[in-house]
C-alpha cells in the first residue's frame, strides 16, 4: 500500500511553504529518508524526505512555485510498485563536453562525475547534466534569486565549477544599463524579469537610467522586510542602553582560551559569556523572556535563545533551545554548528523557530551603537557592539578599559522601564564579575 509523503511540520507559526524544486521524478526508486523535494518558507529552505523505501509518485498539480500547506500530500511511495522506465521524450540529453569532463580533486586525482538530477524549474533554462547540478548551496541560491542560467556563466572554479565571484561578475556585467551586457543574459530570465517589475505602460528603455540596477527581491528578503515592518507597527518598541567593562571577560579568555579549546574542541568566544549572562538576567526578569498573545501574558520556564546570523540571503536567527541549561562549551559548540548550517543552507526549519529572546551582535561589523528591532512575537532583544578602549573613571582614577555599549530593545506594552534598565544592569554586573555566573549570584 502506498505511503503518503506529506508537507512536514515547518515550525512555530509556519503553515505554508513554496515548492522550490523536485529532486525526484515519477517512477524513481527512493530509499527511506532520501530527499524528494525542497521547500522554501519565510524562515529557511528545507528538504522533504521519503517516508518509506519504494517507487515515488508525485501528487498531481504540485509543480515548482506551488504554495503547499502543512500536512498536504506531495506524493506517495509504493514499496510494491515497479520502477517506471523513462520515455525518450523525458530522457535527459547527453552531457555537453564541458559537463562530461571529469572534475579534478584537490590532490590531482580524478573526482567522480556527479550524477545528473532533474533540471530545476526555478533556475532558468538548465539542461540535465549541465553545471547546474554541481553548484554549491550558496551559488545555487544566487542563481535562483537573480533568475540566471548557470550554463551561460563563465566558470573559474576547480573542475569548471561556478563560484560566487563568477555569479557576481556576471550579474554586474548584465546590468540593464549596458546594452552589450544584456545580450549575455537569457532574455526570459533576465530582461523579462526586469520588465515585469516595471509599469506595463512604460518601455524598458525609458526605465534603464544610467548607473541604476534593478533587481527583484527574493522571497526571503520580502518576508524579512514584512516581519520588520510588522514589529514596528504592532509593538511599542523602546531601547535602553548601558556600557560594560569587559576587562574581566577578556582576562578569562586570555588565560583559559587554549585549554578550553583543547578540552572541548571549540573556541571560547564572547557570545557564550553574553548568552550565560542573558539567561541569568532573564530568570530574574521573566517578562523580558515573555510575549503577548492577545490579552494574555505568556512567560516561559526555559530560555530558547536566538542568535542572529548574517548570511548572503539575509538575517537568520537560529535558536539554542534550553540555553539556560547549557554550559559554556555547549553554547559555543551549538553556536558554531547552527551558524555554519545557516550559512550552508542546511539548517532545519524547526531550529529557526520557537525562540523566546534574541541576541544580535553588530559589533562584528564595527557598530558602536544601535537600536535593534524586536524579533516578534518576542518582547526583548539584546544588542552587542564593538569593543573599544575608552577612558573611564575607576576608584576616582582615569584608566583605559575595553568597553562595550549594550542595548536592550523591548516591548513597552509588556516590559516596564524599571525592568528593562534593571535587566541591563544585571547583565553588566555579571560580565564585569564573571565568577557570579558560575556561582549563580
Amino acid at each position: 500500500m502506498p505511503t503518503s509523503v506529506p508537507v512536514p511540520n515547518l515550525g512555530d507559526s509556519v503553515t505554508q511553504a513554496t515548492l522550490l524544486r523536485w529532486h525526484k521524478s515519477d517512477g524513481d526508486v527512493v530509499t527511506l529518508d532520501e530527499p524528494i523535494c525542497e521547500l522554501e518558507t519565510d524562515k529557511a529552505n528545507a528538504d522533504v524526505t521519503a517516508t518509506a523505501a519504494g517507487v515515488f509518485t508525485r501528487a498531481p498539480g504540485v509543480e515548482p512555485g506551488t504554495v503547499v500547506n502543512v500536512g498536504q500530500a506531495l506524493g506517495s511511495v509504493d514499496a510494491d510498485a515497479t520502477p517506471t522506465a523513462k520515455s525518450p521524450a523525458t530522457k535527459a540529453p547527453a552531457p555537453t563536453a564541458e559537463a562530461a569532463r571529469p572534475a579534478m580533486a584537490a590532490d590531482g586525482a580524478t573526482a567522480p562525475t556527479p550524477t545528473p538530477r532533474e533540471p530545476s524549474a526555478s533556475a532558468g533554462h538548465v539542461e540535465a547534466g549541465g553545471r547546474a547540478d554541481d553548484l554549491s548551496p550558496a551559488v545555487r541560491r544566487m542563481i535562483e534569486e537573480h533568475k540566471l542560467d548557470p550554463t551561460k556563466i563563465p566558470a573559474t572554479g576547480p573542475g569548471g565549477r561556478l563560484t560566487k565571484d563568477d555569479v557576481i561578475k556576471f550579474t554586474e556585467a548584465a546590468s540593464p544599463n549596458s546594452p552589450s551586457a544584456r545580450k549575455a543574459v537569457d532574455v526570459e530570465t533576465g530582461e523579462a524579469a526586469v520588465a515585469k517589475s516595471l509599469p506595463a505602460a512604460a518601455p524598458l528603455a525609458q526605465q534603464a537610467v544610467a548607473g541604476v540596477t534593478r533587481t527583484p527581491m527574493s522571497k526571503l528578503r520580502k518576508r524579512i522586510a514584512e516581519n520588520l515592518v510588522r514589529a514596528q507597527q504592532t509593538a511599542a518598541i523602546l531601547t535602553t542602553f548601558n556600557e560594560v567593562d569587559l576587562s574581566a571577560v577578556m582576562a578569562i579568555r586570555g588565560k583559559y582560551k587554549e585549554k578550553f579549546e583543547k578540552s572541548h574542541g571549540v573556541g571560547l568566544g564572547f557570545m557564550s559569556f553574553f548568552a550565560k549572562a542573558a539567561c541569568a538576567a532573564l530568570k530574574t526578569f521573566p517578562r523580558v523572556n515573555g510575549q503577548l498573545e492577545g490579552d494574555d501574558v505568556v512567560t516561559f520556564d526555559t530560555v530558547n535563545l536566538g542568535i542572529a546570523v548574517s548570511t548572503e540571503r539575509g538575517l537568520a536567527v537560529p535558536v539554542l533551545r534550553g540555553a539556560d541549561k547549557m554550559s559554556f562549551a555547549k553554547i559555543e559548540s551549538e553556536i558554531k554548528r547552527l551558524a555554519g548550517s545557516v550559512r550552508d543552507g542546511k539548517l532545519g526549519i524547526a531550529e529557526l523557530s520557537g525562540g523566546t529572546f534574541t541576541i544580535t551582535n553588530g559589533g562584528v561589523f564595527g557598530s558602536l551603537l544601535s537600536t535593534p528591532i524586536l524579533n516578534t512575537p518576542q518582547s526583548g532583544i539584546l544588542g552587542m557592539h564593538t569593543i573599544q578602549k575608552r577612558p573611564v573613571v575607576v576608584d576616582d582614577q582615569v584608566v583605559i578599559r575595553p568597553m562595550m555599549y549594550i542595548a536592550l530593545s523591548y516591548d513597552h506594552r509588556l516590559v516596564d522601564g524599571r525592568e528593562s534598565v534593571s535587566f541591563l544592569v544585571k547583565i553588566k554586573e555579571l560580565l564585569e564579575d564573571p565568577a557570579r555566573m558560575m556561582l549563580d549570584l
